[in-house]
């Protein structure tokens, strides 16, 4: 091997370099995109599902929800005294 071979081989390996850390930056910048799109769906799904927020934003429950906010809570209670070896 000559010193032009040495110095060929050593550029092309600083451009190859270059170009795998060109390629996984922007990689990592779109898988970071997605994330964040996949957040900003998630945020909306579960703004969505909040019991009584409506078009206006008023808080308004409905009895049905209240009534099973209410059955959960006692689910819960139950639950709980089970666990603390209380008798009901």
């Amino acid at each position: 091997m000559t010193d032009l071979s040495i110095v060929q081989y050593g550029a092309m390996a600083l451009i190859m370099t270059g170009w795998i850390a060109i390629l996984a930056y922007a990689g990592l910048k779109g898988w970071n995109g997605w994330l964040a799109l996949k957040r900003a769906e998630l945020d909306l799904v579960a703004g969505q599902r909040e019991p009584g927020v409506r078009d206006g934003g008023a808080s308004t429950v409905s009895a049905a929800t209240r009534i099973d906010v209410a059955d959960l809570k006692e689910r819960i209670r139950k639950l709980e005294a089970i666990a603390a070896g209380i008798d009901l």
